[in-house]
């Protein structure tokens, strides 16, 4: 569960916090569980709320970060590219680095498989701001990922 917190945090000791507080959520509400599916799916779907509901409280969504130009690529990378020069810890990194609505829409599509109208819903924006913040997102994270194997390049 705390690949699911740290997906879904800024930094390691937000990650940590939610998931101690998605625990003691999931003590408090054991008895509501009716062995209709797994455990581990239940638990999960506790903290992914706990982090929409952290995410609605703590997040002003005026606050967007701007798209930087420097480092953009004229081809794309392939996954294949990217999976070959970064860990799964530099990719965590940069995911974490999104501004938090990029972070929770980039997290509930790609990672939770939720659609652009459940993800509106959820988070109380348009089904076409969802696709834009996806698509934002996937653009930032793409500059960033060039950028950064372009560093790792240079520094061998």
């Amino acid at each position: 569960m705390m690949v699911v917190c740290t997906r879904y945090s800024s930094d390691y000791e937000s990650a940590q916090d939610l998931l101690q507080e998605g625990f003691i959520r999931v003590f408090q509400h054991l008895h509501q569980f009716k062995n209709e599916g797994s455990l581990e799916g239940w638990i999960r779907r506790i903290i992914v709320n706990l982090a929409l509901e952290t995410y609605r409280k703590n997040v002003n969504l005026r606050n967007q970060a701007e798209l930087p130009s420097e480092y953009e690529s004229e081809h794309p990378l392939s996954a294949e590219d990217i999976l070959s020069q970064l860990n799964a810890n530099e990719l965590l990194s940069l995911v974490q680095q999104l501004p938090p609505t990029y972070r929770l829409v980039f997290n509930l599509y790609e990672f939770e498989g939720a659609k652009h109208h459940e993800i509106a819903q959820q988070l109380g924006i348009s089904e076409g701001t969802s696709k834009s913040n996806l698509h934002d997102a996937k653009k930032l994270l793409q500059k960033w990922v060039s950028k950064l194997m372009y560093d790792n390049n240079n520094h061998i």
